[in-house]
């Protein structure tokens, strides 16, 4: 993938094209797979401790389509560069119209305005498909820095904290509650 432009850098006479989001398809499982396998492994980001495979992603995608639920991919010049799904919240069914949601950006990809894009659209579909409320979960980890001021300029507000409910890498994280009303 070439390196995106900076913000503030003019476009270099091979330009690169802004980023589209789009429906993830199970051609992208590969590339998301690998997108999250660094967080996992490196981070306290996600709880995951082994990275899901193209096989766990594809149930994935089957399950959040079922559901009428979004899982959308960013790309830049036809490569994914990121990621964002809603999934259900809880299982019992008065969370129905709650739901969590979750983005991912490979590193070349950050700080370049693609993890916006990815949340105005995710939240557009979440509002298409009935969603009255999300809830981001984060991490109190330093890889997930930008997690929270992305989530606080989309309107979450802080529900909580929940202090020292995992434990990964040999430390204990706490991670902090967000939470939107969708109208």
């Amino acid at each position: 993938m070439p390196p995106l432009p900076s913000p503030t850098e003019p476009s270099p006479t091979t330009a690169v094209a802004p980023p589209v989001v789009r429906a993830a398809v199970a051609d992208d499982l590969p590339t998301v797979a690998a997108i999250l396998e660094p967080y996992v492994t490196g981070t306290a980001v996600t709880f995951d401790e082994q990275a899901p495979d193209v096989a766990a992603w594809r149930q994935r995608l089957v399950d959040l389509d079922a559901r009428g639920l979004p899982f959308l991919v960013a790309e830049v010049d036809r490569a994914v560069v990121g990621y964002a799904y809603a999934s259900p919240w809880r299982p019992k069914a008065a969370y129905r119209y709650t739901v969590e949601d979750t983005i991912y950006l490979a590193p070349a990809a950050q700080g370049r305005g693609v993890g916006s894009l990815l949340m105005t659209a995710l939240l557009e579909a979440c509002s298409r498909a009935g969603v009255r409320q999300v809830v981001a979960v984060v991490a109190d980890d330093p890889a997930a820095a930008g997690s929270l001021p992305l989530h606080r300029r989309f309107g979450f507000e802080v529900a909580g904290v929940l202090r020292d409910v995992g434990v990964k890498h040999g430390r204990t994280v706490s991670t902090t509650l967000l939470q939107l009303t969708l109208a």
